[in-house]
């Protein structure tokens, strides 16, 4: 079809129902002489969901338009953003993305072999593109840096290096996939001003740059991967699907921030360019829509219920995620979705509705809030010799007061000052008269004399930071650990340290975002 289109009709394609182009003048230029080559990289993080529909739909008119599309699973990005992709599971993530995007770019007709499909760790572990990296780092100042990832990078209170590095790497892609322009949502749009300001610093040249809306989610908000009720699931279950269009922000007459309209411009529109209305004759009938301007027109005057607008975007949505659902429904890509992204929530919700007697599956290391602290004062207990009563940093306003019946074991000089591994979300209990808010965990030895010494964070640890279980790190810690449950106990059965000095739960390492909880010289102990 490219072939057939001119220059212009081209132009309208690859533009139509974008917010934002950076260089226009550039891109009818290029048209006039060649189909333009163009790139989308997506990280491989959290689960792809149905917003993803939106790029997908304006892939397919790039292809359209007869554009050379190149897609990126951008892996080595996700383990720099905040470690958003452990390393453990990044081959499988990046593996699950790209056998989902292709299932969504078959279910709306796209053509594969029309595509270039790459990884990042394809080229950006190469010797060139590493000198480049080198390169580029002597001219960025931290602050544009920054600056560049402020929408795109999680921000925390203490950001890694690596967050810094995540725009250069994305302007050096452009050079290295040999694209004329990048596309992406208009919250990489400092990236994509970051990568026309310093490429031509490298000799390189300034790249055109495509920008999609933000499609607001189910709640109003933008659509995002870490938060369940603002997301459908391309796998989720059709029930699924109609339960959370059924709690989607959707008022009467409102256009504003309304996601189930932005779905059905940007995805339905651009894929049918036509909309069903379903609804019982009493209420009109059917109404078919050749424009989404139409339909928002009738939405804003009330012609059209925001329950018949729901119902007829979820007979849609099916048809579109139904040969999605039916490509994972394998052996094979069941377990890759669960290994990909293990998902722990099951075992949570089963600890709410657990008996007396449970089994101890029904707990998870992530209801735990394990951090890591920092000793700032340590003195004998005013009413027992045999405890310390400590105050320890743990990234709050306030440090914590925990009594721990070290006295006998460690030297309170050896307390003093020295990073830990506290539990923070015990309920707080009273020890000969003082309130103890955590348990410093430590290791201990198995046989007799008894030994015991606390655990060491990773060297270079905060305190505040968060202490998980590899696997694990994706759920959420319980607010406060009922004692009738007795989740830690029953955690605490499998804490081990490892032949290796390393603290473990059924083999599996805890662990910080710069390596693993250790202990000095307790090999083979329990945790406690």
């Amino acid at each position: 079809m490219g072939d057939e289109l001119t220059p212009r009709e081209k132009c309208h394609l690859i533009t139509r129902n974008l917010q934002e182009v950076l260089g226009e003048d550039k891109l009818m230029t290029i048209l006039k002489e060649r189909d333009l080559k163009v790139y989308w990289g997506t990280a491989t993080t959290g689960k792809p969901h149905v917003a993803y529909f939106v790029p997908m739909s304006k892939i397919a008119d790039f292809l359209k338009a007869g554009c050379e599309v190149t897609i990126l699973f951008a892996d080595l990005h996700a383990y720099l953003d905040n470690m958003k992709a452990p390393w453990e599971l990044l081959e499988l993530r990046t593996q699950y993305y790209e056998t989902v995007i292709k299932a969504m770019l078959e279910s709306i007709g796209v053509p594969l072999d029309k595509l270039k499909f790459v990884r990042g760790t394809d080229y950006q572990l190469s010797k060139e593109y590493t000198l480049d990296v080198y390169r580029l780092s002597s001219l960025v100042t931290q602050h544009d840096a920054k600056k560049a990832g402020a929408e795109v990078v999680k921000q925390v209170e203490h950001p890694l290096l690596s967050g810094l590095l995540y725009p250069g790497l994305q302007a050096l892609d452009e050079e290295y996939l040999k694209v004329d322009a990048q596309f992406g949502g208009v919250d990489q749009r400092k990236i994509f001003t970051f990568a026309e300001k310093y490429l031509p610093s490298l000799g390189y040249a300034k790249r055109l740059h495509l920008m999609n809306p933000m499609v607001p989610g189910l709640t109003g908000t933008k659509m995002s991967s870490s938060e369940e009720e603002s997301k459908i699931d391309l796998l989720d279950r059709k029930e699924d699907v109609k339960k959370k269009l059924k709690k989607a922000f959707c008022e009467p007459g409102n256009v504003e921030s309304n996601g189930i309209l932005s779905f059905i411009k940007h995805v339905l529109f651009s894929l049918k360019s036509e909309f069903v209305i379903l609804r019982e004759t009493k209420w009109g009938g059917n109404k078919t829509y050749m424009t989404y301007e139409e339909l928002e027109k009738d939405f804003a005057t009330e012609v059209v219920h925001p329950g018949d607008l729901k119902s007829s975007v979820e007979v849609a949505l099916n048809k579109l995620l139904d040969p999605i659902r039916e490509k994972f429904n394998t052996p094979e890509l069941k377990k890759l979705t669960s290994t990909a992204y293990p998902d722990l929530s099951k075992s949570k919700a089963s600890v709410k509705n657990s008996t007396k007697i449970s089994n101890p599956e029904d707990v998870v290391p992530s209801q735990l809030d394990i951090r890591v602290g920092k000793v700032i004062s340590v003195e004998k207990h005013p009413d027992a010799d045999s405890l310390y009563l400590e105050k320890i940093d743990v990234g709050e306003p306030e440090p914590r007061t925990v009594i721990s019946g070290l006295v006998q074991f460690v030297p309170k000089e050896q307390l003093q000052d020295r990073m830990v591994v506290l539990l923070c979300n015990l309920k707080p209990q009273k020890m000969r008269g003082v309130e103890s808010q955590g348990m410093l965990l430590c290791a201990s030895s198995v046989g007799e004399p008894r030994q015991v010494e606390p655990l060491d964070p990773p060297a270079g640890s905060c305190p505040g930071e968060r202490v998980y279980v590899e696997g694990c790190e994706s759920g959420q810690p319980d607010d406060e650990l009922k004692p009738k449950k007795r989740i830690f106990e029953k955690l605490q059965a499998d804490f081990r340290i490892s032949e290796d000095f390393v603290a473990q739960w059924k083999q599996k390492n805890f662990m910080t975002r710069l390596g693993n909880v250790s202990c000095k010289t307790l090999k083979g102990g329990n945790i406690s």
